[in-house]
């Protein structure tokens, strides 16, 4: 008995794209452009995701987080895919590197797609610009709190709202977001007492 065709609407999961960019990726080497062909409407979501990945490791967390900032930005200016200046985009990187934060995610990603899918459906260019704000701020404490371990939770919580917002999951998304908003409001009260402190001390002399 012959299969039905699949459903185009349905979406692919992301475990799915990032096994096919796995298989598909070049032996040695690969570029930022190649990537972004490659991924094409899933470009924003997977790209935020797999840099949030490598954020988490110690000593990547500023490059990672500037970035990040980059299509983040583009999210709030409403631009269909990201567009990384021709320099980075056509700079060669080792594909070793990027099948080994795939490797790494694929099983948790595999395990999360148990629980995250497509659900309480939001207005894709709101959602977008709401995502792409939240997650440039977020980067801006990778970059500018380098503090050791700090990077973690910011970087944590950016994969986690990627994973909602490519997963179209509105409930998830929700939650992270808020999640997004309480990491902010920490790290600008830890920055707050850092200055009062700060102040203090130079009082002193």
């Amino acid at each position: 008995m012959p299969r039905p065709p699949a459903d185009p609407t349905r979406l692919v999961p992301t475990s799915a794209v990032l096994q096919r960019l796995h298989d598909e990726v070049p032996a040695n080497h690969f570029t930022l452009g190649w990537l972004m062909h490659s991924l094409r409407k899933r470009s924003f979501g997977i790209v935020m995701l797999l840099l949030a990945l490598v954020a988490i490791a110690p000593g990547l967390s500023i490059v990672a987080g500037l970035l990040l900032m980059i299509p983040a930005f583009q999210m709030v200016a409403g631009k269909p895919a990201p567009v990384f200046p021709h320099r980075i985009a056509a700079r060669s990187l080792q594909t070793r590197h990027l099948t080994a934060v795939v490797q790494r995610s694929l099983p948790v990603l595999r395990y999360l797609e148990k629980v995250v899918h497509p659900r309480w459906h939001t207005p894709l260019g709101a959602t977008k610009r709401l995502v792409g704000t939240i997650v440039v701020v977020l980067s801006a404490t990778l970059v500018f709190i380098p503090i050791p371990l700090s990077n973690v939770v910011p970087a944590l919580v950016i994969a986690l709202i990627s994973l909602a917002y490519l997963e179209e999951d509105g409930v998830l998304l929700s939650i992270a977001l808020l999640a997004g908003v309480i990491v902010l409001a920490v790290a600008a009260a830890a920055a707050w007492q850092m200055v009062v402190g700060a102040k203090w001390i130079i009082d002193l002399w």
